[in-house]
């Protein structure tokens, strides 16, 4: 593989991971997860405001893992559709038979949406991974390691 593809992976992945880590562990709130589910930009700022303690970010990189942050809820959003998860699920299974053709039509819409968004996403992770100094980049690395969220137990 060449050098810039896993570079580009390297950071999607590691900046999909600490930002996922963090909403995982800010806690289930009313309506859904944390409270990016009430208030998205507050939800951002605490995300910003923790990722940046742990990794020290100077305040361009901050504004880099806001981007990454915005596009990451960009892409969340247009997964999820204007259908709620679960009731499409359902629907397929509402008759006396699975709707195959409906279950193709739903991956398919979800995959072109992934498709869609992926390449911004990948922008902005290398972004904000190509950012960090050497030692911040190893620290992300190493919670990449241990496998745990930065909060309560690191």
């Amino acid at each position: 593989m060449k050098p810039f593809i896993k570079r580009a992976l390297f950071g999607l992945f590691g900046g999909l991971i600490v930002v996922g880590s963090l909403g995982a562990c800010a806690g289930r709130g009313p309506g859904g997860w944390g409270p990016e589910a009430s208030n998205p930009a507050e939800f951002k700022a605490k995300m910003v405001e923790k990722v940046g303690g742990k990794l020290d970010l100077d305040a361009a990189q901050k504004q880099k893992l806001g981007v990454l942050a915005d596009k990451l809820q960009a892409q969340r959003t247009a997964l999820r559709g204007t259908a709620e998860p679960r009731e499409s699920v359902r629907a397929l299974m509402a008759g006396a038979t699975f709707d195959q053709a409906a279950a193709t039509r739903l991956v398919e819409e979800k995959t072109a949406a992934v498709r869609a968004g992926s390449p911004e996403v990948i922008k902005a992770a290398a972004d904000f991974f190509d950012s960090l100094k050497p030692e911040q980049q190893q620290k992300v690395r190493e919670f990449m390691e241990r496998g745990r969220r930065w909060g309560r137990h690191g």
